[in-house]
């Protein structure tokens, strides 16, 4: 039985919101002058996403983003975030500006607005065209610089509605698992790569950060990092000390360096790769922030494997905490663990749950209607260590559950469902779930609270 979810620890303003990203929903990959991105090739790589899919398709929120607005408001969410398309809006990664892509975000933006949803707008959520790639992709300086014009170039046409920004969604999952582990684009297992790619993306937070607020002196910027709390599979010295290497590869290696502490020097020393460092490059990696998104969805628990790949700590499932259709234990103490690490640790001063969820087998009922109990519950339950770590002095601004829309789960394909509402891919009829019903009325019952 989950714990009574106390909504009187949520501010008045509290902001609650439901996430998306580009590529995951979008579709219309080559309509309207849109170039490839590094996900449309791996994708397209035999083997490399679950049954050979892709997101040409995906949820055909291109075409159908008025009827997905009208789900926001029916699940009765201020906010929404949402990611850019770089290939859509510069083909090439810089150079010309296609007039359509922006088109279309200027539409979504105006039709979030009239409906009285706030965007909150991620520029880079992994889709890198595919010519920035051919050209050395995130092992590039250049790349980082392509991201700040770009980010001009986005902000400029934007920036007078949208206030809320952030520069990059998970850079762990960019510079770890698609250029160290190789299950995500752009598919490389090269550990030197890796750390050049971990460099570049926070440089290139740092220098889009500078652009936004060149272009839209009234944004408020962040950054959207995901993490998990470390835990020692026993007490034994090596298991420890592999889960603070796991801790350095998963959560200080991207955050140090962000609130100017550098990068960690005992991993710079397990890694054993030469940072690109240039002057001046710690203090743009270190802009200031208006606020932290955090993105948490499971523990890690770690035993010593010294043959085992960096950071040479092995996962293993502890006994007693259910599991998600990700195989993923579940356990929401972590979330306000987190949220309490990075307002003690970090001193995080406006933080956001950007992304936080699960993926269940979905039951559809014989009259269409989707139940999905074990996914409400994963949401009551995060939710409540919301509130406690609110109750605890955590500055949490609001939450975003993903995801809005079940879409491409990436190297996963579509069997992996996170939707509070179900899209039959064959017909992209959308449902909303027992789950995106029990968040509708969390919302309105703070909002009750409230008025």
């Amino acid at each position: 039985m989950s714990e009574p979810l106390d909504l009187a620890a949520f501010p008045p303003h509290f902001t609650w919101g439901t996430a998306t990203s580009a590529y995951q929903i979008e579709g219309a990959v080559t309509e309207d002058g849109r170039g490839p991105s590094i996900w449309d090739t791996f994708s397209h790589t035999p083997g490399k996403v679950d049954n050979d899919d892709h997101g040409d398709v995906a949820c055909d929120h291109y075409h159908r983003w008025p009827e997905d607005i009208a789900l926001m408001r029916r699940l009765g969410t201020a906010a929404y975030r949402m990611s850019i398309a770089w290939p859509r809006v510069l083909p090439a990664g810089d150079g010309p500006v296609n007039a359509a892509g922006l088109d279309f975000y200027d539409r979504l933006v105006d039709g979030l607005l009239d409906a009285g949803i706030t965007p909150n707008i991620t520029l880079y959520h992994w889709d890198l065209p595919q010519a920035l790639q051919d050209r050395g992709g995130w092992t590039s300086r250049d790349t980082a610089e392509h991201l700040a014009a770009y980010a001009s170039v986005v902000a400029g046409r934007l920036g007078d509605r949208v206030t809320q920004w952030a520069t990059l969604n998970e850079p762990l999952c960019s510079g770890w698992i698609g250029h160290l582990e190789g299950r995500m684009a752009p598919g490389l297992t090269d550990l030197t790569a890796a750390v050049h790619a971990s460099y570049h993306l926070l440089l290139g937070h740092g220098l889009a950060a500078r652009a936004i607020r060149a272009a839209a002196p009234g944004a408020r910027i962040g950054l959207v990092t995901n993490h998990s709390t470390v835990e020692a599979a026993s007490t034994r010295p090596e298991d420890v000390a592999a889960a603070t290497r796991m801790d350095g590869h998963t959560n200080r290696w991207w955050l140090d360096p962000v609130h100017g502490r550098g990068f960690p020097a005992d991993m710079r020393e397990l890694y054993g790769v030469d940072l690109p460092e240039r002057p001046g490059d710690p203090e743009t990696i270190a802009a200031p922030l208006d606020w932290h998104g955090l993105n948490y969805y499971f523990p890690v628990t770690v035993e010593d494997d010294p043959h085992g790949p960096v950071p040479h700590a092995r996962e293993v499932h502890p006994a007693g905490l259910p599991r998600t259709g990700m195989d993923w234990p579940v356990d929401a103490g972590g979330l306000e663990t987190f949220l309490l690490r990075l307002t003690d640790d970090y001193g995080v001063r406006s933080l956001y749950v950007t992304e936080n969820g699960s993926a269940f087998s979905d039951t559809v009922r014989p009259d269409g209607t989707v139940d999905d109990p074990e996914r409400a519950r994963y949401l009551e339950q995060h939710l409540a260590a919301c509130a406690r770590a609110l109750r605890k002095g955590a500055p949490l601004a609001g939450y975003y559950a993903w995801s809005l829309l079940d879409n491409f789960e990436w190297a996963y394909g579509y069997d992996k469902r996170f939707g509070l509402v179900h899209v039959d891919y064959t017909t992209q009829r959308r449902t909303i779930k027992t789950s995106g019903h029990r968040y509708a009325d969390l919302i309105r019952a703070h909002r009750r609270l409230h008025t």
